[in-house]
């Protein structure tokens, strides 16, 4: 029996949410596995009744500095009590002194991106940019103190390696399509009424609570020359956040993007449905034309794999991980190229061919991605992290 404990405090948004739900579903399942997470009251709640998954109570500050030191006093206590072989850390931090091996999953491409550091300054956006470099001075240094480093693609393992210094390895992040598209509830009332509208039109897609990497404002700015090049025909932008900075999490101020569309006269284009529970996301991709994925920092980028399996065609800005997750299944732009993104969805949007070829490849290459495959691989990390710790010491030696 291996015990795995998994500190899961710091998730709570995108994609650290995405990975909880998939993994701690799929690692309740293995049998001779024993997990321990340590999980936010909210996402407690959501995963009580899982087997073989104790759920300790560790409540720790919101704010991420006030919680990484919070839990570098309290954190060694429960993983003791637990009685867990490996500590899994998945929110981009690791324990500085854990008292069992410890896996670090690092996924967080803002500590290595200079143009987000040069996006916010630009923004002047000072507080965010010391911010963002002081989380960064943490995440590599905790690089140093883990065991073993994992990054969802080996596009971002290579980032963190000349970063750190440090050997990182890739374990894919994965999909499961039977859970995906499992839930049939009916959307709420306002989303349903918003994607009914205008079922002729275009329909793109961007699957995101608005923050600045995520490029939205290359997006909003290739629209009125996308609407010019396709003549009468209506087109729509749908959107899964609200551009408005009370509905959004952290610190991203929304009001740049919503005065941006005011000023560019596409408010008749963009369609906020606001956030989607994740369980019916699967409904609003049946319900659009293509998906859009403008970000210019990403580590892996779950939507992409959704949509592709989904069946959209993908246009995505041009990255080492967008290209390692969908290969030749999308189209690419160079990442702040709002005419050359408007010139690529016309492409698609010109040739039914292309699109059903991009929709075919893309239906494939989502079948790549496999959660069980990520469970494996990660225990197998932490078995192998078992074997070679030092009698002596008790301890592994962290990876250089």
């Amino acid at each position: 029996m291996m015990h795995l404990f998994l500190n899961g405090l710091a998730a709570s948004a995108g994609g650290g949410l995405t990975y909880l739900r998939n993994v701690l579903p799929h690692l309740s399942a293995r049998e001779g596995v024993q997990v321990t997470a340590a999980l936010s009251p909210q996402l407690r709640r959501e995963f009580c009744g899982l087997p073989r998954l104790s759920l300790p109570e560790i409540n720790l500050p919101t704010g991420a500095v006030k919680r990484f030191w919070q839990e570098q006093t309290s954190l060694s206590t429960a993983i003791r009590q637990s009685g867990a072989d490996v500590l899994v850390s998945v929110g981009n931090f690791a324990l500085r002194k854990s008292p069992v091996p410890q896996v670090l999953l690092s996924r967080n491409s803002l500590y290595t991106s200079t143009d987000f550091l040069r996006d916010v300054r630009r923004r002047r956006e000072y507080g965010l940019w010391l911010d963002t470099r002081i989380k960064g001075s943490l995440a590599r240094r905790s690089i140093e103190w883990a065991d073993s480093t994992v990054a969802p693609t080996e596009a971002f393992a290579q980032e963190l390696r000349q970063w750190s210094g440090h050997n990182v390895v890739a374990i894919h992040h994965g999909f499961d399509p039977e859970a995906f598209f499992r839930d049939q509830t009916p959307l709420a009332a306002d989303v349903r009424q918003r994607l009914d509208r205008e079922r002729d039109a275009l329909r793109l897609l961007y699957v995101s609570h608005y923050n600045y990497y995520r490029n939205f404002e290359t997006l909003l700015r290739a629209l009125p020359r996308l609407r010019e090049r396709m003549g009468g025909r209506m087109l729509k932008l749908f959107l899964t956040c609200r551009l408005r900075a009370e509905d959004n999490p952290g610190s991203y101020r929304a009001q740049a993007a919503s005065d941006l569309v005011t000023e560019l006269g596409i408010g008749d284009i963009v369609v906020e449905l606001g956030a989607v529970p994740y369980s019916q996301l699967h409904q609003v991709y049946r319900e659009c034309s293509m998906y859009v994925a403008p970000a210019y920092a990403e580590s892996f980028a779950h939507p992409l794999v959704e949509a592709m399996a989904s069946g959209l065609p993908v246009v995505a800005a041009d990255s080492a991980v967008h290209r390692e997750i969908c290969q030749d299944a999308a189209l690419y732009f160079p990442r702040f190229s709002a005419e050359e993104l408007a010139d690529q969805v016309g492409q698609i949007t010109d040739s039914g061919e292309l699109s059903k070829i991009l929709s075919d490849r893309g239906r494939e290459r989502s079948r790549a991605f496999s959660w069980n495959k990520h469970v494996d691989e990660l225990l197998d990390l932490a078995a192998n992290l078992l074997a070679t710790i030092d009698p002596d010491l008790g301890r592994s030696s962290p990876a250089s």
